[in-house]
Order: structure tokens, then sequence, then C-alpha cells
């Protein structure tokens, strides 16, 4: 029978987004109360039926009613129970949740995320073309994906994008005609995007790139568009999306042979990152072999060589989150204007038609290095599906202990250690091992404008622990705009020796508009420890540290990580070594913590001897590096469901906390008092085991209401584009990419739009916010590259900060997120050992949460950790990162819950709690989620520790500070208590109106019955009997009647039928009573419905 229910139900849920495994879990976790409800209505059938044989005549209504109302009784009492026990982690969220964004709130969205579409969109190519001339007012648009393009991404980072600003829709108000013969065409061809999507059923991405052929342009087509307009524009996309990576050889998906599942996997059901599709547009392959979803399609190609042919006046739009290899631009004469245009979200594609005609200059900088071949990437080897191939009995034991395992353990090896985008490409040309122009098609920091600027150093001085300067910026062209000043050091290196890049961006500003011959000053100053180096292979710090090394050290202005425009040299005597004395920004040294595990057997990439070591290094993975070491399987063992023993980390001389007291605090009482203040032990002494289980493992977009500290149930939702509450249905705005945001290399238009978004936020009531995401662009083809900013980490870190920090303004605690090296897709959650040597991970991936926690400046945070493990641990149990670093070191104070908590095979409760992960983001379903070791004192402060992050961030959050306490009753509660109790009233009644016709009925027989014969009819006695112990269970749990006859009419209670003349009673006291009304504790459930006297 459950699997009966199972096999219906998948389906079913599977479409919503949940797995077959959850599914599973639920209906098993209930199977009990399902069996009592098939028996109690077996049961009922039984006395429905016995009743026409055991109960008198004139009686077995009686008998068939009680039963009915009985069962009902009993059906909404097993209900409860199931609610409030294994789906109440499903329900309250979904009940508890809700709001609506007012206009102004999204009135304010809606603007600046139009200014971030006219600051972000980069224009990248002008041979003069744009702005185009006044008289232009109509131009043909090419490419299907002009009437579908992108506006966002998909899964956390996704939005409803149902009604925003399109191309066509910003071309028109811009002023310009459009071909609705060429749009026709498209939407004709196909009318919808593909859905690859990680809610998909199936778990399937379909990446189709929808593009007629080249026999739909035909000569009459063409001819309509050249007497339309001789301007042109075609508009190429490309999606990416959370789940899954862009291909890098799509013609083995077109073939069918891209999907690893049933070679990796034990569990191939489970596995999905490589079950992608793709469908031709004609009867050709629509990629070559070895071509990747970055590359122009074939479609795309002749649809180009057409428009180009017959056009000499062509704008290229590339509306894609990750950078395309576009060197094909320069190939066609025609095209004279490239603008990168990523997902703009609901007003940000405003800005195209404004940029074409010239209302608005470009002010955009590229965040990502374009480079002309992906294959020649120092990472291209060494992304993507790497299992291990010589542990399939360790697979099978894990599959067999958690249905959710994905079937595999897998690796990936962040090779090019430091030389990460920009750092690399710079860095070998400086050293003169690469021709700059023949590789690089667009640099980091890239882009153009309408006008010219001039950009000079000023007043730089050294001041012993940091230089200063500021840079005048003058607009020497002949229209206003606005320009972005980029700030690069060089360090000193020493051949062999601490590995450094020879350009790293260290700060920006963005000018505000500045007219024609106008300038503006721009003032910084640059502390030099911020220049220093991580040392992990110890080569002049013992244990590791930083380390400023002696020598010189060059500040330069750049116009992109290429381009010099002013620069100004200090020397540094001495080194500084940073592991005697901490640097100004952390609590305590940093020292090595993670290299020992996470370096890995890897050859790293070197500067040393110009990247002499460049083709070992950035070599696919040797076969031997597929064998799982002894070493390695003993870690992951311990790690896993499988072997975990949570008894191995108890502590013997740990103490018990204590359990169960009682206080009298309630969690408003410590809105505003510091983390360490003595009022926080006394109220998590109020908590039970049980209390502190449930606050830990009940975190799927919410947070538990916990009655002995007076904590209210809380509704955390997806955030990195806007308010996206899928469970309870609430949407805001939607708003642009990460990559556009970033574009706009401007902190305060960030501030603004963490305003905007914070209030929409504050508007649903609804404060905790799963993002902003800063993880990095390691690999173009990363497929959530749209909801991360930037391949480099001061770029992104600033730039979180001023959102982070401006929606804490409206109460929100925003996890910013996935902490740390959740740099791509594929295997993300199939036990991916992410390798990389400790230098690497400091100074390139953890770089933008340091920032964004140094920089923080409220009160209330949060930080989401990954799927991935970091070297041999589980990002989201790895004490090292979450602890030593992100608390100790960096002196974050608030909660880290994990990525959403689908168990895996890795995801334990009692281990994330041990070493810093605070809240399981699920709904307590896994069996991973049981906590078993009640009797660990270790267990139990580690429990404690983490109900106090948890409560710490929720206290100082707009739940507690911008909405008023209404008893810790929630929504749910309110909901259930209203139906069981007019259930209950319900069911009194209709046995009442039995009981009355009954006696009706047989009234006149009774009367005709001599006194001595009459006694009271049993039946009815016990029905009586009944009434009053319903009543008596109403009051015990705390139902109670409101009384009304005889007091003075209040409207909170009772409700006016009609005024009436009466002298028994004074004006205004309630007269006559027709329906009673009952409270729940201090809450109304039904009011009284009263005649009042006048």
């Amino acid at each position: 029978m459950i699997e009966f229910i199972i096999s219906i139900l998948v389906p079913i849920l599977g479409g919503l987004g949940v797995s077959e495994a959850d599914v599973t879990t639920y209906v098993t976790n209930c199977s009990g109360y399902i069996y009592a409800i098939l028996i109690s209505i077996l049961v009922l059938i039984v006395l429905l039926v016995a009743a026409h044989f055991i109960a008198p005549k004139g009686k077995r209504h009686l008998v068939r009613w009680g039963a009915s109302l009985a069962w009902v009784l009993a059906l909404v009492t097993m209900v409860n129970m199931v609610c409030y026990g294994p789906l109440y982690t499903n329900l309250s969220v979904v009940l508890n949740g809700g709001g609506t964004v007012s206009d102004e709130a999204k009135a304010a969205s809606n603007e600046v995320i139009k200014k971030v579409g006219e600051e972000g969109m980069v224009l990248v190519k002008n041979n003069g073309l744009l702005p185009l001339s006044s008289d232009v007012d109509s131009m043909n648009v090419f490419g299907w994906a002009s009437t579908n393009p992108i506006y966002g991404g998909t899964g956390s980072g996704s939005a409803d994008t149902s009604s925003v600003v399109s191309i066509l829709q910003s071309l028109s108000d811009a002023g310009y005609k459009t071909n609705e013969s060429l749009t026709k065409m498209y939407t004709d061809y196909r009318a919808d995007r593909p859905a690859a999507t990680i809610l998909g059923g199936d778990g399937s991405f379909d990446i189709t790139l929808p593009e007629p052929t080249a026999d739909y342009y035909t000569d009459d087509v063409m001819g309509e568009a050249e007497s339309f307009s001789d301007v042109a524009m075609v508009v190429i996309s490309r999606g990416g999306g959370e789940g899954y990576d862009l291909p890098t050889d799509m013609n083995s998906v077109i073939h069918g042979t891209y999907n690893v599942a049933d070679e990796v996997s034990v569990n191939p059901a489970n596995y999905a990152y490589t079950n992608i599709s793709y469908t031709n547009n004609g009867d050709y392959d629509d990629f070559d072999a070895g071509e990747s979803y970055l590359e122009l399609s074939n479609t795309e190609e002749a649809m180009l060589d057409k428009v180009c042919s017959e056009f000499s006046k062509v704008i290229v739009v590339i509306n894609a989150n990750n950078p395309m290899e576009l060197d094909w631009v320069d190939n066609y004469d025609s095209i004279g204007a490239v603008i990168l245009a990523p997902g703009t979200g609901q007003t940000g594609m405003a800005a195209l038609g404004e940029i074409i005609n010239g209302s608005v200059n470009p002010s955009g900088k590229t965040v990502d290095t374009y480079v002309k071949d992906l294959t020649q990437t120092p990472y291209y080897n060494n992304i993507g599906a790497f299992a291990y191939n010589n542990v399939d009995d360790l697979k099978e034991a894990i599959a067999a202990s958690d249905t959710a395992y994905e079937g595999t353990v897998s690796f990936v090896d962040y090779v090019e250690g430091i030389y990460v985008g920009y750092k690399y490409y710079e860095t070998a040309s400086d050293d003169g091992v690469i021709n700059y122009e023949d590789v690089v098609k667009y640099p980091f920091g890239y882009g153009l404008s309408y006008t010219t600027f001039e950009q000079k150093m000023n007043d730089f001085s050294d001041n012993g622990d940091n230089v200063t300067f500021n840079v005048t910026v003058t607009n020497t062209g002949d229209v206003a705009g606005k320009d972005v000043v980029e700030v690069y050091f060089t360090p000193p290196y020493t051949n062999g020796g601490i590995e450094k890049a020879s350009v790293n961006l260290i700060d920006y500003a963005k000018t505000g508009e500045i007219a024609p011959g106008e300038s503006e000053t721009v003032e910084f100053t640059i502390n030099k420890e911020d220049m220093a180096s991580y040392d992990a292979n110890e080569i002049k710090v013992a244990g590791g540290g930083y380390i400023l090394e002696a020598g010189e050290y060059t500040v330069s202005v750049r116009s992109d990580s290429h381009t010099v425009l002013d620069q100004a040299n200090f020397t540094v005597d001495s080194d500084i070594n940073y592991s005697e004395n901490a640097r100004t920004t952390d609590n305590v040294v940093a020292t090595n913590q993670l290299n020992d595990y996470t370096a890995g057997n890897v050859t790293y990439l070197s500067r040393a001897d110009g990247f002499a070591n460049y083709a070992e290094a950035t070599a696919a993975p040797a076969e031997e590096a597929y064998v799982m070491d002894d070493a390695t399987r003993k870690e992951v063992e311990a790690n896993s469901t499988a072997y975990y023993d949570s008894t191995a980390y108890d502590n013997a001389e740990d103490t018990m906390p204590t359990l169960g007291s009682d206080n009298g605090l309630t969690l408003a009482d410590l809105t505003g008092k510091a983390y360490d203040d003595p009022m926080w032990d006394q109220l998590l002494d109020q908590m039970s085991f049980e209390d502190m289980s449930l606050l830990v493992n009940l975190g799927g977009w919410q947070t538990a209401q916990i009655d002995s500290v007076g904590k209210v149930a809380t509704s955390d939702c997806d955030g990195p584009a806007g308010v996206n509450n899928f469970i309870t249905g609430t949407y805001g705005t939607p708003y642009p990419t990460e990559v556009l945001m970033a574009q706009t290399w401007n902190t305060d238009l960030l501030y603004d739009l963490g305003l905007a978004m914070g209030q929409e936020y504050a508007d649903v009531n609804n404060y905790g916010v799963y993002g902003p995401a800063m993880n990095t662009h390691r690999s173009a083809f990363a497929g959530r590259n749209f909801e991360y900013y930037s391949e480099d980490g001061v770029l992104a870190g600033k730039l979180a900060a001023a959102q982070v920090n401006a929606m804490a303004t409206k109460g929100t605690y925003n996890y910013i997120k996935h902490f740390a090296l959740n740099d791509q897709e594929t295997n993300r959650c199939a036990f991916l050992l992410t390798y990389s040597n400790e230098q690497a991970i400091r100074e390139i991936y953890l770089k933008p949460f340091e920032l964004c926690i140094k920089n923080f400046d409220g009160t209330q945070i949060a930080v989401m950790s990954s799927f991935n493990w970091i070297g041999t641990v589980p990002a989201c149990a790895n004490e090292d990162t979450l602890t030593t670093i992100l608390r100790n070191e960096w002196g974050f104070q608030g909660m880290v819950i994990t990525d959403y908590d689908g168990s895996y095979g890795y995801m334990i409760t009692d281990h994330c709690v041990r070493t810093g992960n605070d809240l399981m983001l699920g709904f307590s379903s896994q069996a991973s989620n049981q906590l078993t070791n009640t009797e660990s004192a270790t267990l139990n402060n580690a429990l404690r520790t983490s109900c106090k992050n948890i409560m710490y961030t929720i206290a100082n959050s707009g739940y507690y500070t911008n909405t008023t306490d209404d008893g810790g009753m929630s929504n749910m509660t309110k909901l259930f208590v209203t139906i069981d109790v007019v259930t209950v009233l319900l069911v009194v009644l209709c046995m009442a109106l039995v009981i009355v016709r009954y006696r009706k009925k047989h009234a006149k027989a009774a009367a005709e019955v001599a006194p001595e014969e009459k006694k009271e009819d049993p039946f009815i006695q016990g029905m009586e009997k009944v009434y009053k112990q319903f009543m008596t269970v109403l009051e015990s749990v705390e139902v109670k009647p409101i009384e009304a006859l005889g007091n003075q009419f209040d409207p909170n209670f009772h409700n006016a039928v009609m005024h009436v003349e009466d002298e028994q009673y004074g004006e205004n006291v309630v007269a006559e009573e027709l329906q009673k009304g009952y409270m729940y504790r201090d809450s109304v459930v039904r009011h009284s419905m009263v005649k009042v006297a006048n």
C-alpha cells in the first residue's frame, strides 16, 4: 500500500521539485497514520453495517450518526497528529509565510534595476555605429532570442519574469520601430524557451537554442527587412542554471553520449548533472564535435552570415551570463557594435534602447576575462565530472545507508592555484609567456564609452601602514558620462618563491556623471597588509601565514586589467610577517588550517621559470588520480552516513549544560543584547534537548517556533534575484543577475539596490534571505555563474558588502553563500572532494566572503555553507572554515545554515552542529537528522551554541525589531485551532440535532406510557455525557466559551445581530445570546452572536 501511494505521488510532486527520496521519506514517516486512517475507515464501515443488527429499530440512525461523527473526530485528531508530527516541518513553512510587496517598494525596485541596466551593460566594440544617428527610427531584430531573452537564472536565483521589459519593448520605448514580420517568424517557430531548470520533474535540463535555419531567411524575408531599415540587430543568448554546468562538448549532448550517470553512479536515478538534452534545429548537428555551448551554433553562424551579408550596420547583443568566445565579432566587417547584456531582471533591459539612441552613455565594465579559445584556459581540463574508480563497495555501503545518495564519490582539482582569470593572463603576459592579444579578446575591467576620459594619480604618499593618493578623472570627450577608477597592485616576485600574480585588483570606485571638460577627484587609502601574500607552503612563514615581502610595490590605475593609465611605487624595506602579529582586520593570526587535507596530491600551476610546469599542472587528471588512496578513503568513510560515529567526537571532559530551566525569559528580551551578554546563558538554560534538536533541524525556508524561549516561527526564502518563496508562492520584483550588478562596478548603486530589495522582504515579513551568492567564476562553464559576481574576489566582496549592509537596515539577515569553493555544479552533492592549496583558498575563493564579513556594519548576518567537500571534509561540517577562519579569525557572529539538506550520504546534523554549522536547510525528515547520542555533553553543548547563533541572528532581525510579538502563536497554529474548534462544535451541534430529532420523534410515544413505566433512555444519557465530555476536552485545551449574556457589548468578542428594547438590561448590554462564542487562550475563535439592549 505504501509503495502504491509513493508511486502515485512521485510524478505529481516531482513536478514541484520534490525528489523521489523525499517523497519516500515523508510517506514512510506517515505510514503509521496512513494505516490508522485506513483501519478507522474499515471500522466505520463495520459499525455502519453492524448497526442494522445490533441496534434496536428506531435507534439505528443514532448509532450510525454517532459512529460517523466519532470517526470525523478521530480523523481530525489523526490529521492534527500528522500535520504537527511528520509533516509539520513542511506545512509550517507554507502556512506561516506569505505577504504582498507594496506598490511603493515595486516602484523603487523598478527604478534601481533600470539604473543597474544603464550602468551594467558593457559596450565592448564600437566603430562609431553607436549611438545611432537621430534619423534612424527603425531596425530589424534578428535571432530567436530577441523574442525570448535571458532575464535571470534558475533554481534559487530564479524569479518571476512574466512581465519584464523585453528587448523589443526597450527598443520601442527608445523610439525604434521593429520589423514585426521577423518577430512573428520567430514566435511562430517557437513561442517559449526550453526548460533547463532544477525543478524539472525528471531532473533533466533542456538547453536547446531555438533558431530558424538559413532557409527561413528567404529572398522575400530579407528583401522586406532591407526595405524596412538598413540597421540590423542580432541577439545571441546563453543561459545557465542551478544543478548543471554548460557542456564543453555539445555534439555529445546532441547524440546522447554526454550523460555519465550509468557509468559513475550506483544510483543513476539520483544523478542528474549530465542529464542534458538538446534538439537540433535542422537536419544537421547544431554543434560539431568538440564545440562547446559557449561557441556559436552552426545555425547561429548561418543566420549571422546571412544578416552580415545583407546589412552594413549590425549591432550584436550578447545576452549571456557566461563569457562566450567572441573572437568572431571581428570576422564580420558589418558588425559595428557589440553590447554585453546579461540577465536584466524586471526593467534592466530598458537600458538597451537608451544606450543605442545615446540617451544613456554606457559605463559598464567586464567582470570576467573574455578569452578567444576556452579550451586553452588553465582550468579547462579540470572541470566537470571526475569519479573515483576503486570505491564501488564504499558507494554501495553509502547507498544502503541513505536513499538520497547520488551514487558516486568524485573529485575536482583547482590546478591553476591563485592564477584565476586575469591573474594568469596578465602575469603570463608580463613574464613573456604569452602574446596577450592572441589569447585575450576583452580584458577584465574592460568597457567603452561614448566619450573619453583621462585619469591621473596625485599626492601619492607612503604612510607606513598604508599608502594614500587621489585620482583625478577628466572627461576629455564631448558627451557627459561616468568612468570607473580601477586600482591594481604589483608585488615583488622571487622566482620559485611565494606565488604572486603580477596584477591584482585592490580597490575601485565609480565616478558620478562628469560633463565634458569637467573633472572629479576620487580618494584612496590602501592598507599595505591587503597586499600581503599567503605563504601556505611555508617558504618563509613556519606554519603558514600572511607575509608582506620586502621589495618594490607598484600601485597602478588602469582602464582595465591590462592597460596602465598611471602608477606609483613604494618600497617595503623588510618582510612583515603577519603570523607573528595579526593583520588589523583579523581577530587572531591566520595560519595554515586547511592545507594538509585540501592540497591533495595535485601539481599546482607555478609562475616559476615562466610557468614552466604549465603543461603538467593543467593537464587532465592522470589515471592514478582516479584511484582513491587509503588515507582519503578513511576520511570519506568517517564523514559518510554509512560509517559516521557520533561518539568519536565526544570529549570526556565536557560537562552537560543546564536544560529545561524556568528563568522567565523570552527571546525578545535579548534583542539588542551583545553576543556575550550573560542573559544568553539564562535563556539557553530554558531549552530542552528536544527544543534544540527541533531548532537546528528545522531550517527549510524557516526557523522553528520554540515555546520554551518564546521564539516565533520565521520564514526564509531564496534571494539572489529578489523575493522568491516558491513554497508559499510569494514573489517579488525579479532582480538582475549578479553578473549585471557587478558590471556596474558601483558600490553606491549596489547599496541602493540593497535598500530596495530589502524593503520588498520587509513588506512580505520575510527577513531571512538566501543570498547574495559570491562564489568565484573559476570557469566560464559554471552553470551558476549568473548568481555570482565575478572572477575577482575584491570586486565581488565589496559589492556584496554594500548590498548586504543596505538590506540589513531593513531588518533582513542575509545568508551569504555558498561557503566555500562551490564553483561548479557538476557533482556538487556527489561527495565532491574539491582540492586546492590554502593560498588559493584564502586569496581567491574565501576573499569575497572575507571582505563581506569584515565590512559588514550591521548586527544580523548569516552564512550558507556549500554542498561540496573542501578536500576530504564536507563544507557543511568543516570546523576549520566554519569556526576557526569564519568566527575566530574574521569575527563573524551569526548563524551558518547548510545548503538544501537532502542528506546525500554525508549531510549529518550531529556532525554539522559540532563543527560550526548551526542550521539544517531541510525539514528534519532525513535519518541523518536524528540525534541519538543524547547524553553526550559535547553534542549538547554544540547544540546549545548552534541555538544561540540562530537566535542571536533572529533576535536582531526584523522579526523582533520591525514587528509586534503576538504571543508566539503562529499562523499555522491559529488556523488549526480554528479548524479544530469549529469541527468539534459542528460535531456537537450535529449530534445535538440528532438527539433533539430523536426526542421529538419519541415524545408522543413516551407521553402515552404510564409514569411508572417512564425511564430515561440510557442511550440519550450516554450521548449527553459525551456532549459534556466534549466540553471538558475543549476546556482542557484552553478553549473556553465567551461570557456574553448580561455583559457590556464588546465588538472584540460579540457580533450584534440586532438592537432590542429590554428593560431588564441597561444600554449597550447583551440582552440575548443567539450563538455562543469561543476563545483559544487570548484569541477569539468565534464571536458570540448577540442581541444588544438599547
